[in-house]
């Protein structure tokens, strides 16, 4: 698995898949946690007294991990040298998200803007989204590269147009303030084009989906808790929901009934961070409790038809957990 965890002090997560690989952000430190061998590396550390890690994101494919920090800076890692290659600045406050599309580097700041970085290029800045009056904590480019949708604490969502180099604007596809809460989980299904899942906050509490073609919102459903994190299985028409108090659960839902499949715990604290494994079968879940839990989600369709019979599921499971500290 290629993904990431964090605790309260850097509320951002990352997918991508290569190498079999975990980046885990703590504080003022990236550590990558080997899957295969078992082995813990530490990739690099903040500098200033105030500075931290506040979010990290992998390239699609490849070696080269993105690091956003809390002075503003995201920097560019080749983690199979384990060295730097690149540092680009021009955010004024943290930058608490990151996305890619190809060699497109999207990040979110607290200064309320989202840049665009072609990280192939000297002049790396090659555009700037305007959509939102307050930290932007949720960003996610569609499979196809053709959208963007970015949460924010100013409980809005906004979905974008593909890149358009030199652009700065406020002008989103759909602006969509239907949440009371902040959006920071975000997810596109992969079976689906232009169907996307947003989840609100602790005053919120729902799971909304949206046509971002016509900007109509499909469904809302309340899970009773602050939802975190999203993530859709690549083999059927389900999804994985995070949340925090009371249970700090993960809920595995049907779409698009949204009946709930099962309910996994084991969590102390909110599970802030989701993301699958290269297989897409295994989620790993990053909590507050300084924990990762891995739990078998999702099974290809054949798989699960074969051991329990014709459109039956397998048995929902988690591994031991593990501590990063």
């Amino acid at each position: 698995m290629h993904r990431t965890c964090s605790t309260t002090t850097t509320s951002t997560s990352s997918t991508g898949v290569s190498n079999n690989t975990v980046a885990v952000a703590l504080s003022t430190t990236v550590y990558l946690w080997d899957a295969t061998t078992g082995t813990i590396n530490k990739l690099m550390e903040t500098e200033g007294a105030d500075d931290y890690v506040s979010s990290v994101s992998w390239i699609p494919d490849g070696n080269f991990l993105s690091v956003g920090t809390n002075a503003g800076e995201v920097q560019l890692w080749d983690c199979q040298q384990q060295k730097q290659v690149r540092s680009m600045r021009g955010h004024s406050a943290r930058v608490g998200c990151l996305a890619w599309n190809k060699h497109i580097l999207s990040s979110g700041s607290r200064d309320t803007t989202i840049h665009h970085h072609d990280v192939r290029t000297a002049q790396h800045h090659v555009g700037t989204l305007l959509g939102h009056s307050q930290e932007v904590c949720g960003l996610r480019w569609s499979p196809n590269g053709l959208q963007l949708a970015s949460g924010g604490n100013d409980n809005l969502l906004n979905v974008w147009d593909g890149v358009q180099v030199g652009h700065t604007g406020n002008a989103a596809r759909h602006t969509l303030a239907h949440h009371q809460a902040a959006v920071k989980a975000l997810a596109w299904c992969p079976l689906q084009a232009n169907l996307l899942a947003s989840g609100g906050g602790t005053a919120d509490r729902t799971i909304k989906f949206w046509n971002t073609q016509t900007g109509a919102l499909l469904n809302s459903v309340d899970t009773h808790s602050q939802v975190c994190a999203l993530q859709w299985s690549r083999f059927d028409k389900e999804l994985v929901s995070s949340h925090g108090f009371t249970q700090n659960q993960l809920t595995v839902w049907k779409y698009p009934s949204m009946v709930k499949v099962t309910e996994l715990t084991g969590h102390t604290s909110r599970v802030l961070h989701l993301a699958q494994s290269p297989d897409g079968q295994t989620v790993v879940s990053g909590a507050a409790d300084e924990t990762l839990r891995f739990w078998k989600v999702f099974e290809p369709l054949a798989d699960s038809k074969s051991k329990t019979g014709a459109g039956a599921r397998g048995t929902l499971s988690g591994t031991s957990a593990m501590h990063i500290r």
